[in-house]
């Protein structure tokens, strides 16, 4: 009779690799990060990580695709927000969280190396359309109820948008001085400012001065 299968213990077993394979990547680089190295991390024979990841990319790919999710499920979040700027808001406070993580820089790093492999480079394309879309979407919608500015077009905005937040990840991975914690507030400001074209309020950020 064949073994049954747990679903919820299988997914638990493969975000627990997804994890360890996320903690050495951003530790190691992509190349520093062998299969043996996770599955010491994740406390796994290889047999149980080649049941779940046929090679080192497949768990790349899965920490990318699990972004790609998030996406999902902030679209979810931000349907009952009425107000496009706490909206987006949302979705940048969402990327402040995530950039909290000190494994992220390393991370980013990590794939910076390897984004023209053709399957990460799909992936990655994947989340950036995904985020695109959802603040296309979120703008539209504002510019059509007079809540965002309507003299830049709306693909203006979510490039300018999609800049700033690409731009606030690339600097914590490179600079170890630049926090999520302090600057995030800073972010959200600018982000604020460019969708409404009013001018940063220094009151509502403690982030350092800009020279």
């Amino acid at each position: 009779m064949a073994r049954t299968v747990d679903p919820q213990r299988h997914e638990e077993r493969r975000l627990h690799i997804i994890d360890a394979a996320l903690t050495v990547i951003a530790a190691r680089g992509y190349d520093g990060a062998t299969t043996a190295a996770i599955c010491r991390q994740a406390r796994i024979g290889s047999g149980t990580f080649f049941h779940y990841f046929p090679t080192k990319v497949d768990v790349l790919l899965a920490i990318l695709e699990l972004g790609t999710d998030d996406v999902r499920r902030l679209r979810e979040a931000v349907e009952g927000i009425e107000d496009p700027v706490a909206a987006v808001l949302r979705i940048v406070d969402q990327q402040i969280e995530d950039a909290s993580d000190p494994r992220l820089g390393g991370f980013v790093r990590a794939v910076a190396a390897v984004m023209t492999e053709p399957r990460v480079a799909a992936a990655l394309g994947a989340d950036e359309r995904a985020q695109r879309e959802l603040l296309t979407q979120i703008l539209a919608q504002g510019q059509e109820g007079g809540r965002v500015r309507t003299d830049l077009q709306v693909e203006r905005l979510v490039s300018w948008v999609r800049l700033l937040m690409d731009g606030f990840l690339e600097q914590i991975a490179t600079d170890p001085a630049f926090t999520a914690e302090r600057e995030g507030p800073m972010l959200r400001e600018i982000v604020r400012s460019v969708l409404t074209g009013q001018a940063p309020d220094p009151s509502r950020s403690t982030a350092s001065t800009i020279v």
